[in-house]
């Protein structure tokens, strides 16, 4: 097979990238080692920024979203028993987020991409990255029992942290930053309406909690719990009792409960992987990055990634210059990088560590103060949250 990018793997990073370039007249092949269940389904990130809404809706991908997806202008931040609301379109000149879940935005760039793009390949797992240096970079890859190969002129990495892509960066070349987190979310899935119309944020000193949604009638909760931690060792009685204690107002508001159909675990760290390019292979999401999720910016930095891929490789095919695509990692990783610094201000501003003393509780008081008294403070946190600039 032959093709002028391939891209390995079809989350939201890679089936945005492929329908980016379709709409570009660049032709692509999409390797995914999963089947088109797994990629559906998977259960991630549910909160899309401004800037990925605008992109999703300028490739024909918006039209589910615009109906189903909900329009979020504020999160609550309670801490010390109190409520304070952080005014998104008010402290940014517009901005907003919606609650729309990977799997959902996964399905609608999945139906595009079988209906009008390129060859979308389920089941064909890329087992490696070659001459990635040189001007004819392959993938070998195993589809339907048999072993074939993608010639291609650029390759994307989108196969998340686990995939070959990555590997395929020298060592000798490659730096690596990282940060583990002594705590994890404990994450449920509930058949019950929201308990609050916007997402709440709770500091307190037996742990963060997070009130989230997917739909009108589904809520998504979080609890901080030890790392490590088997979901199966908390009752659903006491995932809604400890929800309950963490998310306690003076005004006595109450969690409406229901039945928990899911429950999960996620580990929190950062990661960057530096460079983002090595010759005509280009690293996306995950594969180059992580952050916890307390700022909801991973499938957020992903869509910046493969915009600012797209654009470069768009700007190459019409003027023959390579300059955005020598530019990639640098562009990216500036953005990359505040997502990061943002998301590990928020979690270190919500979440007890396991070792934290009364000092430190009280400085995270004392930030959270600042950002409910001061509108400087509450506009950087709206103007994060919301999305920085993509490319």
């Amino acid at each position: 097979m032959r093709t002028t990018v391939g891209i390995i793997g079809a989350g939201p990073a890679g089936l945005l990238l492929a329908r980016l370039l379709h709409r570009a007249g660049i032709d692509s092949v999409v390797l995914e080692g999963r089947d088109r269940a797994y990629v559906e389904h998977r259960q991630r990130a549910g909160i899309l920024e401004q800037g990925t809404v605008d992109v999703l809706r300028a490739v024909g991908a918006g039209e589910r979203l615009d109906r189903e997806g909900l329009r979020h202008d504020g999160i609550e931040l309670r801490f010390d028993r109190r409520r304070h609301r952080v005014d998104f379109p008010g402290l940014t000149g517009g901005r907003s987020v919606w609650v729309y879940a990977q799997t959902e935005v996964c399905k609608d760039l999945v139906a595009l991409q079988l209906k009008e793009g390129g060859p979308l390949l389920f089941g064909a797992q890329a087992l490696a990255v070659q001459g990635a240096d040189g001007d004819r970079p392959r993938i070998p890859f195993r589809y339907q029992g048999r072993e074939d190969v993608l010639e291609c002129d650029y390759v994307a990495g989108c196969d998340g942290f686990w995939g070959v892509s990555r590997g395929a960066v020298p060592a000798a070349l490659s730096r690596t930053f990282e940060r583990t987190y002594p705590y994890a979310w404990l994450g449920i899935l509930a058949d019950v309406a929201p308990s609050h119309d916007e997402l709440v944020y709770t500091r307190h000193d037996r742990g963060f909690a997070l009130l989230s949604m997917r739909s009108p009638s589904v809520s998504r909760l979080y609890l901080q719990v030890p790392a490590g931690t088997d979901a199966e060792e908390w009752s659903d009685e006491e995932i809604w009792d400890e929800l309950q204690r963490r998310c306690e107002t003076t005004d006595g508001r109450r969690l409406e409960r229901g039945r928990i159909t899911h429950k999960s675990v996620t580990p929190m760290r950062s990661f960057v992987h530096e460079p983002m390019r090595h010759g005509r292979l280009f690293l996306a999401g995950d594969a180059a990055h992580i952050v916890p999720p307390t700022g909801a910016k991973g499938l957020n930095l992903a869509v910046g990634d493969v915009v600012t891929l797209a654009r470069a490789l768009v700007h190459e095919k019409e003027t023959g210059s390579p300059d955005l695509l020598d530019a990639y990692s640098a562009t990216c990783l500036r953005r990359v990088w505040q997502a990061e610094r943002f998301s590990y201000d928020m979690t270190t501003l919500l979440h007890p560590a396991p070792d934290a003393t009364a000092f430190d509780g009280r400085l995270q008081q004392a930030r959270l103060e600042r950002i409910a008294s001061s509108r400087a403070a509450g506009t950087d946190l709206a103007e994060a949250y919301t999305g920085f600039p993509l490319g």
